[in-house]
């Protein structure tokens, strides 16, 4: 497979994630690689996912694609068994906010030199945050484009994730309920935490005055973390998207919307964890 278009190149910025907690029950999520700038000349790749997926959990593994011929190898991966999971991860400083982040260099490092085998993998690019100019002109509606492993479904010949699709069910530019979050109108299920979200337009879009632009446009906007719920008692709650297979209560209802913590999240852990620790 020639990985060319800006959307073939997204399904290869994921990393899936499987879980096992204390008691045995498997869980599975989405991560994906990020590039954080560091200066003009260097820079450090992190694999980010959501808190609730990575935490309070035993053991964990992370499956990557393997190299062959500058191409992805499709079919064979290789899953990376980390012993100390618990702590290797970093959270973002402040509770609310569910980012979490791993240095993935000594990972891919430990790979190559303890298993001989190179990775095939895309990155968020830090160019891809969205600008202040771009923010004020995304419209209050906006297509977008979400990747990752919904209730742990992959192609699991290929170990290709999935695409999914939405809209915007309130404006980017506005942080929802004064948090770094928004909402999107997309049916968002367990195995979908920590998946990268994507304004991904190809060929030609149009801005919020109605301008036409001719051009493709890729803009990193945000994080899938959690989702709202109607309860028994007619409450409507927001929950993080779960990890687990379980059975959920006929009384409680899904409501197709999913909460997103914005881009600018994953900086801010990223540069905590640089404060606190010192490498990447």
């Amino acid at each position: 497979m020639l990985v060319e278009s800006l959307a073939e190149n997204l399904f290869f910025t994921t990393v899936r994630i499987d879980t096992r907690a204390a008691n045995g029950a498997l869980g599975s999520g989405t991560g994906f690689l990020y590039t954080h700038r560091l200066s003009e000349s260097q820079h450090a790749i992190f694999v980010v996912t959501n808190k609730h997926v990575v935490q309070g959990v035993q053991a964990g593994s992370l499956t990557f694609h393997q190299k062959k011929d500058d191409k992805p190898n499709l079919g064979t991966g290789f899953r990376l068994d980390i012993n100390d999971w618990p702590q290797a991860w970093f959270g973002h400083p402040s509770p609310d906010i569910d980012i979490a982040v791993v240095p993935f260099i000594p990972l891919e490092t430990h790979i190559k030199q303890q298993a001989g085998v190179e990775l095939f993998y895309r990155c968020v690019d830090s160019n891809m945050l969205p600008s202040a100019t771009q923010l004020e002109q995304l419209d209050a509606i906006e297509s977008v484009t979400f990747i990752g492993y919904p209730d742990g479904i992959w192609d699991r010949s290929n170990l290709i994730p999935v695409a999914r699709r939405g809209t915007t069910a309130s404006p980017i530019v506005v942080d929802f309920e004064g948090t770094p979050r928004f909402i999107i109108d997309a049916s968002v299920f367990g195995g979908s935490s920590g998946s990268p979200v994507f304004i991904l337009n190809q060929g030609m879009y149009s801005d919020k005055r109605g301008n036409t632009v001719v051009g493709s446009r890729l803009i990193f906007v945000g994080v899938v973390a959690a989702v709202f719920f109607r309860t028994e008692l007619n409450q409507i709650v927001a929950v993080p998207v779960p990890t687990q297979n379980q059975p959920m209560a006929q009384q409680r209802e899904m409501l197709d919307l999913g909460i997103v913590f914005k881009a600018r999240t994953v900086v801010e852990t990223i540069e905590a964890f640089i404060k606190a620790r010192g490498d990447a």
